[in-house]
């Protein structure tokens, strides 16, 4: 990254609306170089992804995606294949989300799309295999909106819109509010997961720290995704678990930007969760 990872995170926002301009050659290509590193997830799950320019049966695979709002002249698409397995939308999160903030750095927009890609041009550009899905994928080219005063009201609002920390960090137990000067060097990374983009901004992330280690967890929103008529009918993929591995990616570049290191484990502390809650990973400062 050319720009301090957390200048990237506050930076990046959904560009809905693109310049009817092709992606420069010299950012094609490093978007391409970069998505060529991006092969195995932190849980260890292959996936692989390519940049694609946009097409015209495009419209027609971006068709119910009313959720996430009309995409005007995308330039092209990050197009990503992932593994079936326990773990696979959060390595995909999780690696796409490095993709994003990538091509943020070089100064492009992006926009997830979240959705069912199984049978769409997207499925067959990267030539989809049986044993893989396709859970999202982002449109990408350079914002058509003004900068400027305009770019610093949408990342007021975009920070207005998040979730405060004391509804998100836990010390020991849920329901312990984590203070920032309890997080100490940890308060970055935390702040960086606040900034995560989620479908439909449903911020469904909660950490609880318990000595150097950081559980994330996974707060499932009522009426909303997995289990839901229209998740089923659709048979769209856990989008919100794909939020897991984004907030993970956060977390983990931040951390590592300021030189804490650590590891991702699956160690379950078996505490009693709110309804709805889930256990998704922890981040050790103790690497095993």
């Amino acid at each position: 990254m050319n720009q301090p990872i957390q200048e990237i995170i506050r930076h990046r926002y959904s560009c809905r609306s693109c310049m009817n301009v092709p992606v420069q050659e010299t950012h094609q290509q490093t978007v391409k170089n970069f998505l060529e590193t991006l092969q195995i997830g932190p849980f260890g799950t292959h996936a692989r992804f390519d940049l694609a320019a946009a097409a015209q049966d495009d419209k027609r695979s971006l068709k119910g995606l009313g959720t996430y709002g009309f995409i005007k002249n995308p330039a092209g698409f990050i197009i990503g294949a992932v593994e079936k397995g326990p773990k696979n939308l959060e390595d995909y999160g999780y690696l796409l989300e490095y993709a994003v903030l990538s091509a943020t750095d070089i100064g492009l927009g992006t926009c997830w799309l979240g959705g069912s890609f199984t049978k769409s041009s997207f499925a067959k550009r990267i030539s989809l295999r049986d044993e893989e899905i396709i859970p999202a994928v982002v449109s990408l080219g350079y914002d058509e909106e003004k900068r400027g005063r305009d770019g610093q009201f949408r990342k007021f609002f975009s920070a207005a819109r998040r979730m405060p920390m004391e509804l998100l960090f836990y010390a020991e137990t849920f329901g312990n509010i984590l203070t920032i000067n309890a997080a100490g060097e940890y308060a970055e990374p935390l702040e960086m997961v606040r900034w995560a983009p989620s479908a439909s901004n449903k911020q469904p992330w909660r950490i609880v720290r318990i000595d150097d280690a950081w559980h994330f967890y996974l707060q499932r929103t009522k009426g909303y995704g997995k289990g839901t008529i229209l998740f089923n009918i659709l048979r769209l993929a856990d989008l919100q678990r794909v939020d897991m591995g984004i907030a993970m990616c956060h977390f983990k570049l931040t951390a590592r930007e300021l030189g804490l290191n650590g590891t991702w484990v699956l160690d379950d502390p078996q505490l009693q969760t709110p309804d709805g809650a889930e256990y998704t990973a922890t981040w050790t400062a103790k690497e095993k």
